[in-house]
């Protein structure tokens, strides 16, 4: 018994599969209750809203990068002024304590972060996939995220990229391979343990 599709790209096939036999058995189904030009418009505007989404979901992850910077400039900022106090206060904790800030601690040795948590799709289409995750629990603060793909039949994980925030839009992936993603945190002491996989046919 025939199903109808669920994943977009099968949906788009069926369409165009129907448009032809339509056209081609024109005897057979003389008077289909939506026209082969209203099929065929209706494939136009979804092609063309696909690539709009792919467009704003690559604006917001450049968007994310910018916000990043402008981040890290006000961090570098502040890290000035509170070395500068430090070594001004001679690490005095009342005097720090006007800045919101304190004395010094002694180092202790670096942990590596935990695992990244919740990692799902939040969107997938022909060779692009948008992941979204949340960050780790416990262990140490966390660097970054290394983007890993494997093959669902075997083979070893390989970065895709490496990101900053919870969140990546990857494109030009593998179509119509049975793919799985996850996601290793690191810092200085080394990676934490993998996040969770998805799985996905793009």
């Amino acid at each position: 018994m025939a199903r109808f599709p669920r994943r977009e790209p099968d949906v788009v096939a069926l369409a165009n599969q129907m448009i032809n036999g339509l056209t081609e058995q024109s005897e057979d189904f003389p008077t289909p209750p939506v026209s082969v030009e209203q099929l065929q418009a209706s494939i136009d505007n979804y092609q063309r809203m696909l690539d709009s989404a792919t467009i704003a979901q690559t604006a917001a992850a450049e968007a994310f990068d910018a916000k990043d910077d402008a981040l890290d400039a006000l961090k570098d900022e502040m890290q000035l002024v509170l070395r500068y106090a430090e070594h001004a206060a001679s690490n005095d904790e009342v005097k720090l304590g006007a800045l919101g800030w304190g004395p010094r601690k002694e180092p202790s040795a670096p942990q590596p972060p935990g695992p990244a948590r919740a990692l799902e799709v939040k969107r997938e289409g022909p060779g692009w996939i948008y992941l979204d995750w949340k960050r780790p629990s416990e262990g140490g603060s966390v660097a970054g995220y290394h983007v890993q793909v494997a093959h669902t039949e075997g083979g070893e994980w390989k970065n895709v990229t490496m990101c900053f925030d919870t969140m990546a839009v990857l494109t030009e992936q593998e179509r119509g391979a049975d793919l799985l993603y996850r996601i290793v945190t690191f810092n200085k002491a080394g990676e934490g343990l993998a996040s969770n996989t998805v799985s996905a046919h793009l």
